[in-house]
């Protein structure tokens, strides 16, 4: 099959994977939604992130690199093998927030916290969480995901619904960034980083108290004449949290 249609499949099967995931985690693991509300983790409107789509895309050819190669003949091989995935999504990762970060002026995840975190961008609980992941991908879903593949070789016609979804994510993407960029055009003013996750949260706890009804898909959108005040009190308040773990420490 084509190589290009391969990875358009991989890549929009793990968006929404991701997304799923990330939703769950984010409703009842992650610190900056202490309310625990169902959040929209991507910055695009719809349930997709492209960040796990890459990744699934860096997995597959890795395993079939380990596979063609023979990495996979031996549990020491298989081992490194794993050990290779594991670093190469916390490598993803770290650019993915990076650029994020350095040029957006935006942390969409935020491991200050966490320890032996680097930038706040990766940290070694996570990777060993990415090294988890890795795990379930190479021994229990790589296969399923052949046999995907062998059967989208079959049934070229499914092809049209992986174009529908690239269609609809470019539309979404180009429209979800004019309001990053008003973002960025905030933070680079006030000289701040914002903190995604905590602004959704932030405005959507403040419109729960108001009483307003909004899309679950659309926690805020450029409508909102009042963004850079929501920027600024979830900015403050992340501030504020940080400051008083440094103060615990001390």
């Amino acid at each position: 099959m084509n190589i290009f249609l391969t990875f358009a499949y991989l890549f929009f099967i793990g968006s929404v994977l991701g997304w799923v995931l990330e939703l769950f985690f984010r409703r009842f693991f992650s610190g900056a939604n202490p309310e625990r509300k169902w959040i929209n983790p991507g910055f695009c409107v719809g349930p997709y992130l492209p960040l796990y789509g890459t990744g699934l895309c860096v997995l597959y050819a890795l395993a079939v690199l380990g596979t063609d190669t023979g990495l996979m003949q031996s549990w020491w091989q298989k081992l490194i093998l794993l050990l290779i995935m594991a670093v190469s999504m916390t490598v993803v990762e770290f650019f993915a927030g990076l650029v994020a970060l350095k040029w957006l002026k935006v942390r969409y995840w935020d491991y200050r916290n966490q320890w032996g975190n680097v930038m706040g961008l990766i940290c070694p609980k996570f990777s060993l969480a990415w090294g988890l992941i890795c795990a379930l991908y190479l021994y229990l879903i790589h296969a399923n995901v052949l046999a995907a593949l062998k059967w989208l070789s079959e049934n070229l016609a499914f092809s049209f619904v992986i174009g529908l979804f690239f269609g609809v994510f470019i539309i979404d993407a180009v429209h979800s960034a004019k309001l990053v960029a008003r973002i960025r055009a905030f933070a680079k003013k006030e000289k701040v980083v914002v903190v995604y996750e905590a602004l959704k949260t932030h405005i959507k706890t403040v419109e729960d108290g108001l009483h307003k009804k909004t899309s679950f898909f659309r926690p805020f959108s450029e409508k909102i004449r009042s963004l850079p005040e929501y920027i600024r009190e979830s900015v403050e308040k992340v501030n504020a949290g940080i400051r008083m773990k440094k103060n615990r420490k001390h």
